[in-house]
């Protein structure tokens, strides 16, 4: 079981980003992606899971195994902690929420409504809703936004349990969470000006 990107070229808003962008990920392996805001990792990400079709390129391995925390939570305020994790569990036909809670701390929020919780803790409910999908690649952007300390290491442990039972990891952070990972630097993809050129030519 193997995730690979076979020289991958991106946009973003229609405009070349990053070019030629290649790697893979095999069970129990996690990948950083790291580079300069504004590089293209978002997109990258969003290319990966489906959300954006590539300018060219292969993808995978992706089809239907790919679970994605991106900026937003993707929370239903009116639901309870708990009714937030069972209605993603069921949207993935996967099985019960309590190792999610009990991995991201969230026992004591069980019964609260997500719209009453704090940044912090709509942080590690979203990110928790990955453990009740049932999918083994994680793709995370920026997944730290909002978290303190002790919550970075539930999740750096939820990570590395993940890889453990043989799952995979994409993720974009600038934060070291101490995880067995490989390092992309996708500064030296980015789209030739060229590219660029060439794309805002066809449109004067």
């Amino acid at each position: 079981m193997t995730l690979t990107i076979s020289d991958l070229s991106i946009a973003r808003g229609g405009v070349p980003v990053l070019e030629h962008v290649s790697f893979s990920l095999s069970e129990g392996e996690a990948l950083i992606l790291r580079g300069p805001n504004g590089v293209g990792k978002t997109t990258l990400l969003r290319t990966i899971t489906g959300l954006q079709p590539a300018l060219e390129g292969q993808i995978d391995g992706a089809e239907d195994r790919i679970a994605y925390a991106g900026h937003a939570d993707g929370l239903k305020p009116t639901l309870t902690v708990a009714e937030n994790l069972q209605f993603w569990a069921q949207v993935f036909g996967a099985g019960g929420i309590d190792a999610a809670i009990e991995a991201y701390d969230l026992g004591a929020l069980r019964d609260r409504p997500a719209g009453a919780l704090s940044a912090g803790q709509k942080r590690r409910l979203g990110l928790s809703r990955l453990m009740v999908t049932g999918r083994p690649i994680w793709v995370f952007d920026e997944p730290t936004v909002s978290l303190d300390v002790n919550a970075v290491a539930m999740f750096a442990d939820a990570v590395r349990g993940h890889l453990e039972r043989g799952g995979m990891a994409l993720m974009a952070t600038h934060i070291d969470l101490g995880i067995e990972a490989q390092v992309l630097d996708l500064s030296p993809f980015r789209a030739a000006p060229d590219a660029v050129d060439a794309f805002e030519d066809a449109f004067l």
